[in-house]
């Protein structure tokens, strides 16, 4: 089974060093945010200026990988797709868009996101906002607004199910998986996300037909803040006995990681390799 690592905990690396740092620790690839020194731009649940991202630029990021023989098992969007305000959300979409080109002319074939959430400064997450009934309609529509853009740059929506959002079940991404009803809107299951509503088998039963890529991070249960793979709760060796069982294909990308955890979190996980 192979292993990558996602960058957004390595923002104090260069891509050229959080590169060297993969290919050291013996990694196969890296799930890529654009969040490294030399290219700082990702802003969770929202959006950036993606101008500075031109084809030299992404062929730069990219040799940097892949110059090591790394493979890339995505890239992180994570905008916030039932964004109330309507002007807002439109903008919200062109962003993915616009990151879809992006992955594809990089040869990156996955984009990975959330249904997205309203956040208050200083307080977190709106829960309210998220069982809101007013936000499923939104997340169905901006989702069909993005698929003729994955149809042509051939690039997998792949979401990931967290418990405090709107996909906050298996059961509940399972039925958005089955409204959608498209080849290319998958689901990147990370087992801490669901932890408090799932059991790791009820989440494979459920998604195994849709997943697309495997997060590996952790969680204590009933604490929202996730932590690296073998700080919490998440059952390893039973994560990798459903992942050999249903999806032995995909790698697991490390998350929840920074230069001084993520060799602690790779030697978790390779113990059950």
């Amino acid at each position: 089974m192979k292993l990558g690592l996602a960058t957004n905990g390595f923002n104090s690396l260069t891509n050229d060093e959080m590169a060297q740092l993969a290919a050291a620790a013996k990694l196969d690839g890296v799930q890529l945010f654009f969040c490294q020194k030399d290219s700082n731009y990702w802003k969770y649940n929202g959006r950036f200026d993606t101008a500075p991202l031109t084809p030299e630029e992404c062929h730069r990021i990219a040799q940097a990988y892949r110059s090591r023989h790394l493979e890339f098992y995505g890239l992180g969007v994570y905008t916030n797709l039932i964004e109330p305000d309507d002007a807002e959300r439109e903008k919200n979409i062109q962003f993915f868009a616009d990151m879809m080109r992006i992955a594809r002319s990089m040869g990156i074939r996955m984009v990975a996101t959330e249904s997205g959430s309203i956040i208050v400064p200083g307080k977190g997450r709106d829960l309210s906002a998220s069982l809101d009934e007013r936000a499923y309609p939104r997340l169905l529509d901006a989702t069909r607004k993005l698929i003729p853009f994955a149809e042509k740059h051939d690039v997998v929506i792949g979401f990931e199910p967290y418990f405090q959002d709107l996909l906050g079940s298996a059961t509940a991404t399972r039925y958005f998986m089955e409204d959608i009803n498209h080849p290319l809107v998958r689901v990147q299951l990370d087992p801490a996300n669901l932890l408090p509503h799932n059991t790791l088998e009820e989440m494979f039963q459920a998604l195994a037909p849709y997943i697309c890529a495997l997060h590996a991070k952790d969680r204590k249960l009933h604490v929202t803040k996730g932590v690296a793979a073998g700080e919490g709760d998440v059952d390893y060796r039973k994560y990798i006995a459903l992942v050999r069982q249903y999806c032995p294909h995909l790698p697991l990308i490390a998350e929840y990681v920074n230069p001084k955890t993520y060799e602690a979190a790779l030697k978790h996980l390779r113990s059950f390799l």
